[in-house]
C-alpha cells in the first residue's frame, strides 16, 4: 500500500546560492511558485516530483531579478518551469532520518541525473525533507559570467514540508 503526499504551500523553500564578485558576497534567490507530490511505499521508500516557476525567483534586487530571468541564466520566457524527478527515495540505514534522492534534474531543456542526501523529519500527517544540491551553472547552458565574477558552482537549498492526503 502507498499513500499519496502533497507539498505544503506555507511550508516550503527552494533557494539558489552563488558566489559572486570573485567569492566576496554570495547572491541569495528564492523561488516563491513551487508545487510537488510524492508517493510513500510501505518499506519506506518513495518517489516524487518538484516543479518550480522559474520566473518566480527573487533576490529582493529588480535588476538582477530580470537578469537572472533572461537567457543568459533560467530563460524564464522560454523555460517558464523546471523540474526535478525523484525515481526513488530511500532511507540510507534503517533507522535513519536521512534519505537518498536518485532522479533527474530538466533545466532549460537539459536533464541531468542527481544524487545527494537529505534530510527526513516525520511528525504525525507531514513530513520535511531539507537538502543542499551542488550544481554547475554551465551544465545547464548558463555560461554568461562578465570579468569571471560568478563562481561556476552554486547550490540548491531545498525545505519541502509534505503533507499525507486522505
Amino acid at each position: 500500500m502507498s499513500e499519496k503526499w502533497t507539498l505544503d504551500p506555507s511550508g516550503h523553500e527552494v533557494v539558489v546560492r552563488h558566489k559572486t564578485f570573485w567569492g566576496l558576497a554570495t547572491v541569495r534567490g528564492v523561488f516563491k511558485t513551487v508545487r510537488a507530490e510524492g508517493v510513500l511505499n510501505e518499506d519506506g521508500t518513495g518517489t516524487g516530483t518538484v516543479t518550480v516557476d522559474s520566473g518566480s525567483l527573487g533576490t529582493r534586487l529588480g535588476k538582477r531579478d530580470t537578469h537572472l530571468h533572461s537567457k543568459d541564466f533560467f530563460d524564464a520566457e522560454r523555460h517558464p518551469t523546471f523540474q526535478f524527478v525523484a525515481d526513488r527515495i530511500g532511507p540510507v540505514t534503517p533507522d535513519s532520518s536521512e534519505v537518498q534522492v536518485e532522479g533527474t534534474l530538466t533545466l532549460r531543456d537539459t536533464v541531468k541525473p542527481l544524487k545527494f542526501i537529505a534530510h527526513a523529519d516525520r511528525h504525525g500527517d507531514s513530513v520535511t525533507l531539507t537538502a543542499t544540491i551542488p550544481y554547475v551553472r554551465a551544465d545547464f547552458g548558463m555560461t554568461w559570467n562578465q570579468l569571471g565574477m560568478i563562481a561556476a558552482k552554486g547550490e540548491i537549498g531545498v525545505k519541502l514540508r509534505f503533507t499525507r492526503q486522505s
